[in-house]
């Protein structure tokens, strides 16, 4: 069983940053690929991004590009996506999940994000 935790949500201005992270247990992020996903009330929930589990391969909705990153921060353990530019579209509950390619087992609780104009 892959416990997924995510943190660093919180309420930011537009075109402002934030950094989430998602903390799994042992060596979860070798085992699985790693994709974030959001949803806001009312609509589906949509792939944001994700990181193959070597860590060399990326991938991003087109929404995101240039302004997302998602990397494997290896001092504390995570998958972080780091968000910049943040737009008041990109208010959401952000998941990260742990699979293999689109099929995702895994998902964390989910937190908020909440960008203001």
């Amino acid at each position: 069983q892959v416990t997924l935790v995510e943190s660093g949500g919180g309420l930011v201005q537009a075109g402002g940053s934030l950094t989430l992270s998602c903390a799994a247990s042992g060596r979860t992020f070798s085992m699985y690929d790693i994709g974030w996903f959001r949803r806001t009330p009312g609509k589906e929930r949509e792939f944001v991004a994700s990181i193959y589990r070597g860590g060399s391969q990326t991938d991003y909705t087109d929404s995101v590009k240039a302004r997302f990153i998602i990397s494997r921060n290896y001092a504390k353990n995570t998958i972080d996506l780091q968000m910049n530019s943040l737009k008041t579209e990109d208010t959401a509950v952000y998941y990260c999940a742990a699979g293999w390619g689109d099929n995702y087992r895994y998902w964390g609780q989910g937190i908020q994000v909440t960008v203001s104009s």
